[in-house]
């Protein structure tokens, strides 16, 4: 029997394994986690609009009725190519084709150390720390005595203008000036203060001018400070500098959140040692058009962990979409070896990019067809519903959504764990 070994859950691995159902192959599908996660949701956990659960599906669940998958939780330290295995903390797992889906993170830009004080989203622990802060900084204002203080707290930081970043500031922006309006006494969480810093002449850089100008609209009307062409320089407790039109500014703000830049995962470097491999500048792996490892044919590489060029010569990005789409690709190439047959290159069929900037507000480009404004919302809305997988979840996401929207109120804005000190800025106190 065919032993087909995915390292990976999210949209790449998953599909891929689904793809295998009803069919004679062994598939094991080994993520450190024990969920598949709707990473493009993140930052609605994350200022209290959803529930964790909304999102996120126990990855056994979501494969319990495909008798020929197993799922291990576990996470890969080594690949041994010459043995066809992979090397586990737990064991050891020999395979006949092995597909790696383990995805990215956000890279810092040689400033690991930034991590600890501007968090990014890109796990659910991610999304309830990030929660935990920006909750917490409006009850810390509320015992400030000082108006400094009290400006300080209520300072909120976005470094990255991408559509994670535009997202994440239009949220916060509505919490603060809808959702949390009347629950102080001695604030006015209104009157906090929502940067959005982005390095290019526009936010949204990987969409048309126009749809950038209708975000920049969109977000100055949530009253976000949109503050293109700079760039971060320092990020210390309590403040982060800034380089702007060649003069250097210090930002008061205990709440920065990081939406900027993303490096592949490391185990593109464990192949690049184990195969020779070639990686490029963000650690993906250089890919065949078949998304091959290049002379080891049974050697997969999907979703942001490749680096595979379109037909312009170009990487693809690093979108839910793409990964999808190579899962299914790679489970069609592997079932027709099985049968002697080959399939013509990967290509990506792009049907678009989206993203909102609050309620009622987005931007879509689908094949050329741009528009923006409670259209584009309602369309990111169905989108974004369809594609999340379970479809208990769906249900879920709908009913909360509806609430929110409804009447401004994000029910899911409790802050859980420890509480962050005020004095000083530890990731694991969110």
């Amino acid at each position: 029997m065919h032993r087909v070994v995915i390292v990976g859950g999210g949209f790449g691995g998953l599909y891929a394994a689904r793809s295998f159902r009803k069919t004679d192959l062994q598939v094991t599908l080994v993520d450190r986690r024990n969920h598949h996660l709707f990473q493009p949701l993140l930052y609605q956990v994350a200022t209290g609009a959803l529930s964790p659960a909304n999102i996120a599906a126990p990855l056994r669940s979501l494969l319990r009725r495909q008798k020929n998958a197993q799922v291990l939780l576990d996470e890969v330290v080594e690949i041994l190519p010459r043995q066809r295995q992979v090397k586990l903390r737990d064991g050891v797992l020999d395979y006949d084709s092995l597909i790696l889906a383990t995805g990215s993170t956000h890279s810092y830009f040689g400033h690991p150390e930034w991590e600890q004080i501007a968090p990014s989203l890109k796990t659910l622990d991610d999304a309830t720390s990030i929660r935990r802060k920006v909750l917490s900084a409006f009850e810390e204002a509320e015992k400030a005595t000082s108006v400094e203080e009290i400006r300080t707290w209520l300072t909120f930081v976005i470094v990255g203008g991408g559509p994670t970043g535009v997202e994440m500031a239009g949220a916060v922006a509505e919490l603060a000036h809808s959702t949390l309006q009347a629950d102080f006494r001695n604030i006015n969480p209104a009157q906090a203060r929502i940067l959005l810093v982005e390095g290019a002449d526009r936010v949204l850089p990987p969409f048309v001018p126009k749809l950038s100008a209708a975000a920049l609209t969109a977000l100055r009307r949530l009253q976000v400070e949109v503050l293109t062409d700079s760039m971060v320089t320092e990020i210390e407790p309590g403040k982060v500098t800034i380089r702007r039109n060649g003069q250097t500014e210090e930002i008061a703000s205990r709440t920065i959140i990081w939406a900027a830049g993303v490096q592949a995962s490391p185990l593109g470097k464990a192949l690049a040692t184990a195969t020779g491999v070639e990686l490029d500048r963000s650690g993906r792996v250089k890919v065949q058009p078949d998304l091959t490892v290049p002379g080891h044919p049974e050697l997969f590489v999907i979703g942001d962990l490749a680096c595979c060029l379109d037909e312009q010569g170009q990487p693809l990005p690093a979108l839910a979409p793409v990964a999808m789409q190579q899962g299914n690709y790679v489970a069609r190439l592997i079932l027709g070896r099985q049968k002697g047959k080959d399939l013509p290159p990967f290509r990506y069929k792009d049907y678009g990019t989206m993203a909102t900037i609050g309620a009622f507000e987005a931007v879509c480009d689908l094949r050329g067809f741009r528009f923006s404004g409670l259209f584009a919302w309602l369309v990111w809305l169905f989108v974004h519903l369809m594609q999340v997988v379970q479809f208990e979840n769906r249900l879920l996401v709908l009913m909360q959504w509806a609430w929110h929207y409804t009447t401004r109120n994000r029910s899911a804005r409790l802050i859980t764990g420890p509480l962050p000190s005020p004095h000083e800025d530890r990731k694991d106190e969110g």
